[in-house]
């Protein structure tokens, strides 16, 4: 069974960002815009349910072993605006239940959302977008549209779609709210008694074939581990916090690279690597 509910979303902030590649993004049935800047409406609507309860953590975006922890977000289709200069840009309306809204206080879960919101565009138009993103003094940009939304009862389940937007011509939802990104590589940082910085990769199905087709590339603000058939792990701590906590994926991981970046730089001189296959990881010490 689900339900039909009328969103009427109430504006929360605006968010600006731009493309970093031309691509071109459909308007309505037909008309086409291959758009520099984008202004993202994170608002509200009680609608929409809240991320589940019970289910991976409750802090700030962060997922569980087991990757349950899901926000439901509805993504509008793209509407045509334009910018102060007069020139045109793309503007979507990224809605999330009402009870986020204090959480935003919390600036990890902040960057969380808007993380979000990136991510479901880009997997919506295949434009690729800038995480240098600037907040206009606007609570909107545009008129939130009303829309209607389908609401499957059993929502919970991490394997039905959240939430699909429907029109007056039958078609398939715009978005799955459930669909996840790739699996993120983890690691894990110390610093020894003697003032080295150890960081440990776990990779998993480690062998020792593995380890002579990765490429791994050491930066005095930066880990680069590129290991075939998996994620690619990049550590750069040359960015700002934002961007640092917006590609974390979590508010642990982003901790723990926050605290890094202001350790101190890493000593490539003195780096060495070290392949635990046994183990399945990879030690970084420098």
């Amino acid at each position: 069974m689900a339900q039909h509910v009328l969103l009427e979303p109430i504006a929360g902030f605006c968010l600006k960002t731009t493309t970093v590649q031309p691509a071109s993004v459909k308007i309505g049935s037909s008309d086409t815009i291959t758009p520099k800047k984008l202004f993202l409406n994170i608002c509200w609507s009680d609608q929409i349910p809240p991320p589940p309860k019970g289910r991976g953590s409750e802090q700030a975006g962060e997922q569980s072993a087991n990757d349950d922890y899901y926000v439901p977000v509805v993504i509008s289709e793209a509407k045509e605006d334009k910018d102060k200069a007069g020139q045109p840009c793309l503007v979507f309306d990224c809605i999330y239940n009402t009870s986020l809204r204090s959480r935003c206080r919390d600036s990890t879960f902040k960057t969380f959302i808007q993380e979000l919101a990136l991510q479901r565009i880009e997997a919506q138009t295949g434009l690729v977008l800038s995480r240098h993103i600037s907040t206009p003094n606007i609570a909107s940009k545009g008129k939130l549209s009303p829309r209607n939304v389908l609401i499957p009862a059993a929502f919970l389940s991490p394997s039905t779609p959240l939430i699909e937007e429907i029109t007056d011509v039958p078609k398939k939802g715009i978005l799955k709210a459930t669909t996840k990104p790739a699996a993120r590589p983890t690691w894990r940082w110390l610093k020894t008694p003697t003032g080295s910085i150890e960081i440990t990769i776990p990779i998993p199905a480690l062998t020792h074939s593995l380890v002579t087709r990765t490429t791994l590339d050491v930066e005095p603000r930066r880990v680069l581990v590129a290991v075939p058939d998996h994620p690619l792990l990049d550590i750069n701590l040359a960015v700002s916090d934002a961007e640092i906590a917006a590609t974390s994926g979590n508010s642990e991981a982003a901790d723990a690279a926050l605290k890094l970046k202001r350790e101190r730089a890493l000593d490539v001189e003195r780096a060495t690597a070290e392949w635990r296959v046994g183990e399945g990881v990879l030690v970084l010490v420098m």
